[in-house]
C-alpha cells in the first residue's frame, strides 16, 4: 500500500505543501479554520508523520526505551504501565523490550533501542553483569537503572530501601510473637537481592532469632517453580510459625502450597509478602506485604531520565524510596515461647 504523504493531503485539501506542513505542526501562521480542515482531511486519509525524518532534523525522537527482566511479573508490568503513563505526560512514546532475565538478550535489546535512536533508556537489569555489558552504549545514551542499587558505580538509578523493607517485615512478625520465621525465595546475583536478604537476617539477629533461608535457584520467578519450592517447604517437616516471602508472587505460591497440604493461613502459619502487587488485595488473599511505591518509582525514573536527556553531562544521581508495611489478614498474633533464664 502507498503511504500517504503531505503532498497527497495538500492535493486533496487544495492548498500548498507548505500550508499543510504548517497546519500539522501547529504553526500559528495559518488560520484556525484552515488548520482544522487540513487536520481533519489528514486523519481521514490516514496520514501519519515521518518521525524518522523529523528526528534527524530535531536530533531527538521523543521516544524512550524500557528494558525489563520479566514482563510477566505483576510488579514489573505495573511499573512498566506507570512509566509509559509518565512518559506520555511528558510527550514521549515508549518502546518496551523484555530480557527474560537473559543478559545476552538484554544486551541485544539495548543495542536495538540505541539503533532506533531512542533519546534515553530505563533498564531493570537482569544480572550484576548488566552494567558492564551495556557500558559502551550508556556512554552515548542517557540511561537510568531501575530497581537496582548501583552502589559506587557511575550510574543513575532509582530503587527502594530493600534492607529497610525486610527489616520492617521481620520486626512486624516479631511483634506478633513469631520467633521461627522462614525467609522464602532468597536469590543471588544482584546487590538489591543481597540487601533484601540481609535486612531480614540482621533483624533476626537483633531480636535473638536464627535466620532460616529457603533459596530460589532460578534467574526468573515463575509461579510453577515457586509453587514446587513451597511444596518442599511444607513437606520438609521443619517447624516454623511464619513465612516471609521474597516477593508477593512467591507468597501466592506459598499460599497455594499451604492449601494443598491443609495448612491454614494465618491460623497455622502467618505469611508476609513483598511488593504489594494488585492481586495481594483480593478478598480471598488479603496478603500482608511490604509495598514498593510503584507510581513514585516510575515517576522518579522518568524524571531522572529526562533530566539526563536534557543535560547528559551532569553528574549521576540516585533516588532511594522508602517502602511501607501494608497490614491485611495473612498474619496473626501468637503467644511467643517463654524465655528460659539461667538460675
Amino acid at each position: 500500500m502507498k503511504k500517504v504523504t503531505i503532498k497527497d493531503v495538500a492535493s486533496v485539501a487544495g492548498v500548498s505543501y507548505t500550508t499543510v506542513s504548517r497546519a500539522l505542526s501547529g504553526s500559528g501562521d495559518i488560520g484556525e479554520e484552515t488548520r482544522k480542515r487540513i487536520v481533519q482531511i489528514a486523519r481521514e486519509m490516514g496520514y501519519s508523520p515521518n518521525t524518522v525524518a523529523r528526528s534527524l532534523v530535531a536530533r531527538e525522537t521523543k521516544t524512550i526505551g524500557l528494558v525489563v527482566n520479566n514482563i510477566s511479573s505483576p510488579y514489573t508490568s505495573e511499573v512498566a504501565l506507570y512509566i509509559e503513563e509518565q512518559a506520555w505526560v511528558h510527550g514521549y512514546s515508549l518502546i518496551l523490550c523484555n530480557s527474560c532475565g537473559n543478559v545476552e538478550k538484554e544486551q541485544t535489546a539495548f543495542e536495538l533501542m540505541t539503533g532506533r535512536q531512542v533519546d534515553g533508556i530505563i533498564i531493570h537489569p537482569a544480572d550484576e553483569e548488566t552494567y558492564h555489558r551495556i557500558l559502551p552504549y550508556t556512554k552515548n545514551t542517557p540511561t537510568v537503572f531501575l530497581n537496582e542499587d548501583m552502589g559506587d558505580l557511575p550510574a543513575s538509578y532509582v530503587t527502594i530501601d530493600n534492607y529497610k523493607g525486610t527489616w520492617m517485615g521481620t520486626e512486624y512478625l516479631h511483634s506478633l510473637g513469631h520467633r521461627e520465621i522462614v525467609y522464602f525465595g532468597r536469590r543471588w546475583g544482584k546487590r538489591t537481592r543481597t540487601q533484601r536478604a540481609q535486612g531480614y537476617s540482621d533483624a533476626c539477629e537483633s531480636y535473638g532469632l536464627t535466620p532460616r533461608f529457603i533459596d530460589y535457584p532460578h534467574a526468573v520467578t515463575t509461579s510453577h517453580q515457586a509453587y514446587q519450592l513451597a511444596r518442599e517447604l511444607f513437606a520438609g517437616g521443619d517447624r516454623f510459625t511464619a513465612v516471609f516471602a521474597n516477593t508477593d508472587v512467591m507468597a501466592l505460591s506459598v499460599l497455594q502450597a499451604a492449601d494443598a497440604f491443609g495448612v491454614r493461613i494465618p491460623e497455622d502459619v502467618s505469611l508476609l509478602g513483598f511488593d504489594n502487587i494488585v492481586f495481594s488485595a483480593l478478598p480471598k488473599i488479603n496478603l500482608t506485604t511490604i509495598e514498593q511505591p510503584k507510581q513514585a518509582i516510575a515517576a522518579a525514573a522518568v524524571t531522572m531520565l529526562l533530566g539526563r536527556i536534557k543535560l547528559p553531562k551532569t553528574e549521576h544521581r540516585s533516588r532511594v524510596l522508602v517502602p511501607s508495611l501494608v497490614i491485611r489478614d495473612s498474619c496473626r498474633r501468637i503467644d511467643p515461647p517463654r524465655e528460659e533464664h539461667a538460675v
